[in-house]
């Protein structure tokens, strides 16, 4: 018997935190009703652009910085 594992450890903005084992980056933002064009999001080092959003997957033991745009004036 196989077991499945139903979460999978990350890193996002320094706190460990728990996805489901195919989890994208849109669905992460999406989740944490985090407006997509209003964050920049790097993974593992790496800038994504916001057109990946939706097919690059976060996998276990990924880091992730999202850095979200504020206004004022």
């Amino acid at each position: 018997m196989t077991s499945q594992t139903t979460t999978q450890t990350i890193t996002l903005n320094g706190k460990e935190i728990e996805v489901a084992p195919g989890t994208t980056i849109g669905a992460l933002l999406d989740a944490r009703e985090i407006e997509r064009r209003m964050v920049a999001v790097e993974l593992n080092g790496e800038i994504i652009p916001r057109y990946d959003f939706d097919e690059t997957g976060i996998a276990a033991g990924d880091h992730l910085e999202l850095l979200q745009m504020v206004g004022g004036g």
